[in-house]
């Protein structure tokens, strides 16, 4: 899969594309039924399917220190993109200069001319242009013209709720992350390179692998069972500590996975985590004997659950 920036040109092999727009942060179920429309209506018509997201998040630019709020970087997108079936994924530059084009230039321009597509897949809350300007109705209207037609998706329903970015983040929050998973379909997952760190777990018989969180929401503080990727691809399980490591000074916010049965050397190199089951909450010990034996308690809990994933 191709990703395009849309400050550049189009390949002329996906100019006429069926295009899925939205946010697509997480990917959840609702997300995929918009992109899964999408794709239906390219292959009715042997056209190409591009999934467009945007990059910075639009809340980034708008209020700029609001606190880390995303649920996949544009890697995970297009590898989660390309695994749905889509051909390219366009990602909209957020800057003050898209933040500033009307509803009428970002579907006539844009999509029509620029990108040129001939059909846009939204959901039914979609909005777009300056101060939101635009809707799923204005998107029929404005595009007829030019020869862009759009459809819309309803929200898909869990448990009588819509599902939506919001839902899985304030479930991470909770240290919720099954409910998490129900709405995503696959776990939450941090994705960072493995940083050294003071090397305390080496010395107790629980090396970590450290990854800093960069602009991912950040889950409730505690300790998860988790499961890591590596880059050959290979699975391994494990306990993660998620926080500020409150019997060490200074505070410093990690991600601290320790894997079963792994020796290697992971610095510098770029895993995944994902998050299975919230295990406890953050604890501040007296000594490192106390912290071990928790940790030992937390591995074997850890190690019982994610077995039984199978």
């Amino acid at each position: 899969m191709i990703r395009i920036d849309h400050r550049d040109p189009v390949p002329d092999e996906l100019r006429g594309a069926i295009l899925a727009l939205g946010n697509f942060d997480g990917f959840h179920l609702g997300h995929q039924a918009v992109v899964g429309k999408a794709l239906a209506w390219a292959r009715d018509e042997g056209r190409p399917c591009i999934v467009a997201t945007f990059d910075p998040h639009p809340v980034r630019h708008f209020v700029p220190d609001a606190p880390p709020f995303r649920l996949t970087t544009l890697d995970q997108r297009q590898e989660l993109f390309a695994a749905f079936g889509a051909a390219a994924m366009l990602v909209f530059h957020f800057d003050g200069a898209l933040a500033g084009m009307s509803a009428e230039d970002f579907v006539q321009d844009l999509l029509a001319r620029r990108i040129g597509a001939r059909g846009v897949v939204t959901g039914e809350d979609f909005t777009f242009g300056k101060g939101r300007g635009g809707n799923r109705e204005r998107l029929v209207e404005l595009g007829a013209p030019c020869g862009v037609r759009a459809q819309s998706v309803g929200a898909v329903l869990d448990d009588g709720l819509p599902v939506s970015s919001s839902r899985v983040r304030e479930a991470l929050q909770a240290g919720d992350p099954a409910t998490a998973t129900r709405l995503m379909t696959r776990p939450f997952a941090i994705r960072g390179i493995v940083e050294h760190g003071d090397k305390v777990g080496r010395t107790i018989g629980y090396p970590t692998a450290n990854v800093a969180l960069g602009n991912y929401l950040r889950p409730h503080y505690g300790i998860y069972a988790v499961t890591g990727r590596l880059p050959d691809g290979s699975v391994l399980h494990g306990a993660a500590s998620m926080g500020i490591r409150p019997t060490f000074t200074p505070p410093k916010e990690l991600l601290e996975p320790f894997f079963f049965d792994f020796s290697g050397d992971l610095y510098g190199q770029e895993i995944e985590v994902a998050f299975h089951h919230f295990l406890r909450g953050e604890e501040k010990f007296d000594s490192l004997d106390a912290l071990t034996r928790q940790m030992d308690a937390d591995c074997e809990e850890a190690r019982k659950l994610l077995s039984a994933r199978g």
